[in-house]
């Protein structure tokens, strides 16, 4: 079969591989649909930890084909999503409910091989069933909503609370409908790019806001009367945290996101953060988050079809991983 592997930092090759078989408690999923996430960016970089070599692709969506020795919960063409995050369940973490932190984290598509690929095998526990009449781009999305929720949660958002969303990428538009059905009252999205403020405000947000062309900070505390509720970070670059706790009421949460790379350090004014005893709450992965991100869009609230860019086949997916996004990208989705 094909698969487009992570050779080394900065080389991905697209190989010709043996098709995987299932193993004990395993099933194999024909891949659909997967989606290219930043995650995969900063891996080929090496800005992220992942074994190498390795296939990436750790949005997907797909048809069982094989249930292997064991696995009584799929029979074969069922259509699934699929978790990427593999806890122990024995570590200290995963015992004490937080598999998100789980000390022996593997991932499909990081750790172990992915989806850009045709053909995946994995754990079976790890497949959630969809809608067999679901666009299977729409599956590829299970995976980032997941997470999304994940960070809402952390964000403890109520109704009537004002939400700023910093960064306007596929990750920023999923917040702002996410924050809507919360009950976010005003919903601010910053971004650089008129066509992402354009679709957040299309998508829910009260107020779309370009960072430069206006003071982000003073135009935020002016629009929320002193401050948002919450501020999420979704672009994973030092200005955003900077000003982003800068948006925060007294007493308010700023939900860290983004990605960074792992090395980069930030510098934080930690008087502010106890004066205004503003709280900073991460969210990373999805812990017990991803049935309930199939849910939402087997139920079909959320807007996904507007946030795919362009889709593409497996020959594509080492050059649009390996550049910077284009202009405008938002989701760029692989159907091998």
């Amino acid at each position: 079969m094909r698969a487009v592997r992570l050779e080394s930092v900065g080389s991905m090759i697209m190989s010709l591989v043996e098709k995987p078989r299932a193993g004990p408690g395993e099933i194999i999923v024909r891949v659909l649909a997967a989606g290219i996430c930043g995650s995969d960016r900063h891996m080929f970089k090496g800005e992220y930890p992942t074994a190498i070599p390795v296939t990436l692709g750790h949005e997907f969506c797909g048809l069982v084909e094989e249930a292997g020795e064991g696995v009584s919960s799929f029979v074969g063409g069922e259509l699934v999503t699929v978790d990427p995050n593999i806890a122990c369940g024995t570590c200290p973490a995963c015992r004490r409910g937080r598999p998100n932190l789980c000390a022996n984290l593997k991932a499909i598509g990081v750790t172990r091989d992915g989806g850009f690929a045709e053909y995946v095998a994995l754990p079976c526990g790890q497949a959630y069933t969809l809608p067999a009449d679901l666009d299977p781009v729409h599956g590829a999305f299970c995976e980032p909503i997941a997470c999304c929720i994940h960070a809402i949660d952390k964000a403890q958002i109520r109704p009537g609370d004002s939400v700023v969303i910093l960064g306007g990428g596929v990750i920023g538009l999923l917040m702002v409908q996410l924050a809507r059905l919360a009950g976010a009252d005003r919903i601010i999205l910053i971004t650089r790019q008129l066509s992402r403020r354009e679709a957040a405000l299309r998508l829910g947000a009260t107020q779309a806001l370009d960072p430069t062309a206006t003071d982000a900070v003073a135009a935020v505390r002016d629009l929320t009367d002193g401050g948002a509720d919450v501020v999420i970070e979704c672009a994973g670059v030092p200005e955003t945290f900077q000003t982003g706790v800068r948006m925060v009421r007294r007493g308010g949460a700023f939900v860290l996101f983004g990605v960074t790379p792992a090395a980069l350090e930030v510098p934080v004014l930690p008087f502010d953060l106890l004066f205004n005893e503003v709280e900073i709450r991460p969210a990373y992965l999805n812990p017990f988050t991803h049935s309930r991100a199939a849910a939402l869009v087997a139920s079909g609230v959320l807007e996904l079809d507007s946030l795919v860019t362009k889709t593409i086949g497996l020959d594509e997916v080492a050059s649009v991983v390996g550049s910077a996004p284009l202009a405008g990208e938002i989701k760029v989705i692989v159907r091998p």
